[in-house]
């Protein structure tokens, strides 16, 4: 079993690369895409007011909303404050797409897919299925608008690879660990669902 220190971040970052392929727990996967996108955006700040005298400066926040992969017919990340969607899937189903639409009334969602096809493979996926199965163009464009962003797994690394550089690996493997505690029900500080053990020294 392979030990990968924390204090190490050249060996937290290719453990947590690692856990970024097609090949993953689909648990592992979410879990470890919300922890690279929550510290991605932790350090991107929006300024807004009710009026231009008085502006608020204000630094995105990703929340994770439940269990991973849970049949709760719920939304999987939501970000404060642009209210962007989150939805972590493996497929590129169109009818799990526009499922997951629907459900929130056709507002806006980003997706992230568990592939490295290029977005505009999966997207030209997606189109191509849904005007296959529905035929009505309006329909269909309808539904791609609510695409607000297809995110993969070369994105993914890349948001990984520029929180790094800035020095911040350490907090995506601390979140990755509560999530994992949570998901996995550890009690201890050893987290063991890749078979590698996680040690602070």
């Amino acid at each position: 079993m392979q030990n990968v220190k924390r204090n190490d971040p050249g060996a937290v970052l290719r453990f947590i690369t690692e856990l970024l392929s097609p090949n993953v727990d689909a648990r592992i996967f979410e879990i470890v895409t919300f922890s690279v996108l929550k510290e991605f955006y932790a350090n991107q700040a929006i300024y807004w007011g009710w009026s231009p005298e008085a502006v608020n400066k204000e630094f995105l926040m990703l929340y994770k909303t439940g269990r991973c992969n849970a049949n709760d017919g719920g939304i999987d990340f939501v970000m404060r404050p642009l209210g962007r969607f989150f939805q972590v899937t493996e497929t590129t189903d169109v009818r799990k797409y526009f499922l997951d639409i629907d459900k929130v009334q056709r507002y806006p969602i980003t997706f992230v897919v568990k592939s490295n096809d290029p977005t505009n493979v999966l997207l030209d996926n997606i189109r191509n299925q849904a005007e296959h199965s529905y035929g009505v163009a309006k329909v269909v464009e309808r539904y791609m608008e609510c695409v607000e962003e297809v995110v993969n797994i070369p994105i993914l690394l890349d948001r990984l690879n520029s929180v790094a550089n800035e020095g911040c690996v350490a907090p995506i493997m601390d979140e990755i660990i509560v999530q994992s505690k949570v998901e996995f029900n550890y009690e201890d500080d050893v987290v063991q669902p890749w078979g590698q053990s996680l040690n602070s020294e």
